[in-house]
Formats: structure tokens, sequence, C-alpha cells
């Protein structure tokens, strides 16, 4: 007899498996682009993606870790009941703390977006309004993303999706504590907007100056 404990187990380690593939390392090492844990922040979202000067590669990074992050929902959300936001919970995990990299992963915003999407598409559409128009209202990398991640629980709430509230709430208090250094910089006004990090597209090293989210 199969053990009651044994699928939502699974559910949980395939989200965290799900969540832990670093397309951004993957995709520029695959491309001859360098090692991105070497550029920039040393991180492995799409903005640390975009400073090797590659658009196509940095849009796919975001799509990808988007993806994950929606697929694990709808994988886990199939196999259990209520396992969508367990899943998707645990692919934000590993997109911020992937054991194949020493648990130094991205952000996690483009993976949050994935998951606020598939278990609950209003606000996720809410996730990206808001994302964007701080983004680009004003050329804060760190304050688009930390804005969005904010408001998924306040969109959830609105909406009357309060059993999904806990999760977005502890994935966006994750997400401000991975912006922690930047929420520093913000606050000493050192900063750098979109298009104006210090030594240009590509730095050497992960930067204790890491200028933007991911």
């Amino acid at each position: 007899m199969t053990p009651s404990w044994l699928l939502p187990a699974f559910v949980l380690v395939l989200g965290y498996l799900l969540g832990s593939i670093p397309f951004g390392l993957i995709l520029t090492r695959a491309t001859g682009a360098g090692d991105l844990r070497q550029i920039g922040s040393g991180n492995i979202g799409a903005t640390n993606v975009l400073r090797t000067g590659r658009k196509g590669l940095a849009a796919a990074t975001l799509l990808l870790d988007l993806f994950k992050g929606a697929a694990a929902v709808l994988i886990g959300g199939s196999l259990v009941d209520g396992g969508g936001a367990m899943a998707g919970a645990m692919a934000f995990i590993g997109h911020c703390y992937p054991v194949w990299l020493r648990f130094a992963g991205g952000k996690g915003v483009a993976t949050m977006m994935g998951v606020v999407t598939a278990l609950f598409w209003p606000a996720g559409c809410i996730f990206a309004a808001v994302w964007l128009a701080a983004l680009f209202g004003t050329k804060w990398s760190s304050v688009g993303g930390m804005a969005a991640a904010v408001s998924a629980p306040i969109a959830m709430t609105a909406f009357g999706r309060g059993d999904l509230v806990p999760v977005a709430l502890a994935l966006a208090l994750i997400v401000l504590w991975r912006h922690r250094a930047n929420i520093a910089r913000l606050a000493r006004g050192e900063e750098p907007k979109i298009g104006k990090a210090r030594s240009g597209a590509i730095q050497s090293g992960p930067a204790a100056n890491d200028p933007a989210g991911e």
C-alpha cells in the first residue's frame, strides 16, 4: 500500500527540481556568452543575462523562468489536491536556492510571476502590470520586481482568494529579503538605474554592487 505522504512529497521535490533549473546559466554557457556567475551581479536571472548584451537570451531566460513556475503549479495541481500552491512555492525556492549552485540562485521575480499566474491569472495580470509600470516608471529593475511581488498578495486579497494569500505573501517576503542589498542602496541613493550600470553591460565577478533585480 502506497503511503499517503508519498505523492505530496513527490510534488514538493518535483516543484523544487523544476524551479532549480538555472536556465540563465545554461543559455549563456550554451551560446558562448560566458559563465553567468562571473558576470554582473552573479545572479542567474534575466536581468543579469541582459548584462551580457544578449537581449534575446535575456528574454528567453525570463520566459523559461516564468514557465517553470507555472509548470510546477499545473503539474502539482494535477497530482494532489492543493498541490499547485505547494509545487509552485517549491519551484520558487528552487530558483532562489538551487542545490546545484550551492544555493546561490536568482531573486525569484519571474518565477513568482509564473506561479502567481498559474494559481490565479487575474493576479498574474496585475503582477505583470505593476512590474512593468514600476520598472519603466522608476528605471530601477529592483523596484519593479519588489513592487510586483508585493502586489500579488494584495491582488489575491482584493479578488477574494484568501486561500492563496499565505503563499503569495510568503513568496513576496522572500523576494524582498533577496533584494535587501538593493533596498540598502536605494536608501543611500546609490542604486543604478537601467542602462547605467557602473562598468557597462559585462562586469567580472559576482559584484557586491549588484545594480538590479535578478
